[in-house]
């Protein structure tokens, strides 16, 4: 204790360990005293592989607050969070360590990919023992900040904060240190407050805060009066909730209210053992609860697989990518195997190849007449097959654009058969000219192929003459046409999925062939909701429709799905490299049904005697107005938007836009609140009449308020109208790619009313 010692008996103090305060971020992650962990701590110099003459030695070590890594680098971010890993993958699984990694033993090669834009890090360790050690303690890491609270997270970022707010390392913060502290999370508030809640804290009167007195102050900053409010108010300004009264909270929330419910929820998330034997929820326990999963805004239902997957493939929307080999941009940016297996982890189940003659006898893939870099078609159907059903088991379709001779075109349909092996579909399920498309479910853990086919009355390639072909892309049309024999060994490999040029909605309804398939570029489509809305969609409900962008889109820019899907159309194809509204989104509509890829189009969309226009919907043919109210109250621990301005604290304000049919689409937003991204208050409302619920979607948009320029984008999220939660309910943020942003969040109030 402080001041206990007399003058003459007193003894220095020892050396404070600088790595005090980091340690108690560490704590909440647990595994301080992992040994694979521990090594990580220690650092080790690992080689960084680019190329086959990019290879240099970078140190990497594990932060001292557990869950930060700090990779040497000449980029102005060297550290990164273990929060944004997605995976860690051992030898030489990644496109840069096949083709350069093989001089090194797999044992000691790891590959760490991101969530979101940032490009894969391929490294090779010195020894099999240091791989393992990183390898595994990654792994733990990983797996740890999946079951972290949101509580847990907040804590530990706060730690992290106080660490480097401690510029003299000895564990104690000064006021000028605290107020420091107070710009890093993102809040500017007056010299008197912030010494007020100094003096409050500072019970030794040292002028300095120190451990316990660090731990009062994060309580004190942690505070969220807004659920204190709602606690006192269900409790009966009570220290606990009982059953009973949780049963009222849970009407409230419009979820199932029955005693077992309430215990279980009182068991899962009282974080005190005598209150959970007395069956009451404390308000640390009520607070966790409105934090997790169960108190989000999203449906954690919509999190399963929930919808009917045995319909017709044409019922689906389906998660679709253009030009999906692209990284960047459409003129010069890189190709690469990654892309493919980005897309299919985020749910992708129609993914764009673009064969080109390559050296060798190879087929290659890229943009055909631009400066994009070329990868292996044999390469990407390995990847494919080795991804495509991670996240989902329903079928992958892989779109051919085929600009190969005869010779390669055999080598194609050999790499088809002889990678993907029985995942390949290779004729009808029933041996018979289908007479409707088969189902996901039927399909489940199969590929098929979309492409040219000849009909069996057609010649073979060595017998055609020479047709010119149609292609989805502009850059291909503008040139002059190329002219390609199909061969039967690749148009065999067709099956449900036969490209064929729209001519007319009559003529594809007098052939009744449910296996072909139409490409639209974007202007085409929008004519054709525009001006036969109904008869597109009915169209839609026999076939397979793609849409594309225009090929004038060289920066890779997308197109708004939302009119497309409202035209019925299933293959709406996006570049999944743009992040941007349009990939919100389209993020957002696959975010429901198990992220499998396949969304389950409404019942006025899939009947055939139901005429629905997608311009104007009426009674009985997807009409059916509701009334959303959100309370926008707060928000959480929102990122800085200028993180090299030191000074820069956000002045966020909430936006909320609904997609859907013309007469849904809106915008509306609060009022910027100044300096604080820490824990700004709006309590404002905002109301919507939706009039067709089933496809639309809620996009909440976070802004940092700009008078002079236009508003700088600090998070989103968005999800289908039909997997909103009534009720008090927290928003998880996204970043512009779609990574998480946690712990940041928004809190909001929402209800639902029939019109």
């Amino acid at each position: 204790m402080i001041g206990t010692r007399s003058r003459g008996s007193q003894l220095p103090d020892p050396d404070p360990d600088p790595r005090k305060l980091a340690l108690k971020a560490f704590e909440k992650v647990g595994l301080q005293e992992d040994e694979d962990v521990k090594f990580m701590l220690k650092g080790s110099k690992l080689q960084k592989v680019k190329s086959s003459t990019w290879k240099k030695d970078r140190q990497m070590r594990l932060q001292e607050d557990g869950l930060s890594l700090w990779c040497e680098s000449r980029n102005k971010s060297p550290t990164f969070s273990v929060m944004d890993i997605r995976d860690v993958q051992e030898g030489h699984q990644s496109e840069v360590m096949k083709k350069h990694g093989s001089s090194f033993s797999e044992t000691r090669c790891f590959t760490i990919l991101f969530t979101g834009s940032r490009t894969t890090l391929d490294l090779v360790a010195a020894s099999e023992e240091e791989g393992r050690r990183w390898v595994h303690g990654l792994q733990k890491l990983i797996g740890r900040v999946k079951t972290m609270s949101q509580q847990d997270k907040i804590e530990h970022l706060i730690h992290q904060h106080l660490q480097k707010a401690d510029k003299n390392n000895d564990n104690k913060i000064s006021f000028k240190e605290m107020k420091n502290l107070l710009k890093m999370i993102n809040l500017k508030v007056n010299d008197d407050y912030v010494n007020s809640l100094f003096q409050q804290c500072d019970k030794s009167k040292t002028n300095k805060l120190e451990e316990h007195e660090i731990e009062e102050f994060c309580k004190l900053l942690m505070q969220r009066p807004e659920l204190e409010e709602i606690f006192q108010r269900f409790s009966g300004k009570g220290q606990w909730l009982t059953v009973g009264e949780m049963e009222n909270f849970l009407k409230e929330q419009k979820e199932i209210v029955t005693k077992e419910n309430c215990l279980s929820i009182i068991q899962k998330y009282g974080l005190k053992d005598n209150a959970k034997q007395k069956q009451l929820l404390t308000l640390d326990g009520f607070m966790m609860y409105l934090l997790s999963p169960e108190g989000d805004v999203f449906n954690s239902k919509h999190d399963q697989v929930y919808q009917d997957m045995a319909q017709p493939l044409s019922h689906y929307f389906i998660s679709t990518s253009h030009n999906t080999y692209l990284m960047e941009d459409q003129l010069g940016g890189p190709s690469s195997t990654e892309a493919y297996i980005r897309a299919l982890l985020r749910g992708c189940r129609c993914v764009e190849l673009d064969c080109w003659e390559g050296p060798n006898g190879e087929p290659i893939i890229y943009h055909g007449y631009t400066l994009t870099s070329k990868i292996l078609f044999k390469d990407v159907i390995t990847a494919i097959r080795d991804y495509a059903f991670t996240v989902s088991l329903y079928p992958v379709i892989l779109s051919l654009e085929n600009h190969c001779g005869v010779e390669q075109q055999t080598v194609m349909a050999r790499h088809l058969k002889g990678i993907l092996g029985n995942m390949l579909v290779t004729t009808t399920i029933d041996g018979k000219v289908p007479k409707e498309l088969p189902s996901p479910e039927e399909l489940k853990r199969k590929i098929l192929i979309k492409g040219k086919k000849l009909n069996n009355s057609e010649p073979s390639a060595e017998q055609q003459e020479e047709t010119a072909d149609e292609y989805e892309d502009e850059i291909v049309k503008n040139e002059k046409k190329s002219k390609k024999k199909l061969t039967r060994e690749l148009s065999d490999l067709v099956v449900y999925c036969q490209s064929t040029h729209f001519q007319s909605f009559e003529q594809t309804w007098s052939r009744q062939a449910a296996h072909e398939t139409s490409s639209f570029s974007e202007t085409k489509a929008k004519k054709l909701i525009a001006e036969n809305g109904f008869t597109f969609v009915i169209h839609n409900t026999l076939q397979l429709s793609k849409v594309y962008p225009l090929g004038s889109r060289v920066d890779s820019s997308n197109f708004n799905p939302q009119e497309m899907w409202n035209g019925g159309c299933q293959l709406v194809a996006l570049n999944f490299q743009k992040p941007g509204t349009e990939m919100d989104l389209n993020k957002g509509k696959f975010r429901q049904n198990g992220r499998s890829g396949f969304i389950l189009k409404p019942s006025f969309m899939r009947d055939r005697s139901i005429q629905f226009d997608p311009s104007w919907p009426i009674a009985g043919a997807g009409l059916d107005r509701k009334q959303l109210m959100i309370d926008i109250i707060t928000a959480q621990q929102l990122p800085k938007v200028n993180k090299d301005k030191k000074n820069s604290i956000v002045d966020p304000l909430v936006r909320v836009e609904v997609h859907g049919v013309p007469d849904d689409n809106a915008t509306k937003k609060t009022k910027h609140v100044e300096n604080n991204g820490f824990n700004p208050i709006w309590n404002e409302l905002l109301q919507f009449t939706i009039s067709t619920p089933e496809l639309a979607l809620i996009r909440f948009v976070v802004e940092d308020y700009d008078s002079a320029t236009s508003n700088d984008f600090i998070g989103q999220f968005t999800l289908p109208f039909i997997s909103v939660k009534e009720g008090y309910r927290h928003i998880h943020l996204l970043s512009r790619d779609a990574a998480s942003l946690s712990p940041a969040t928004l809190f909001v109030r929402v209800r639902i009313k029939s019109v």
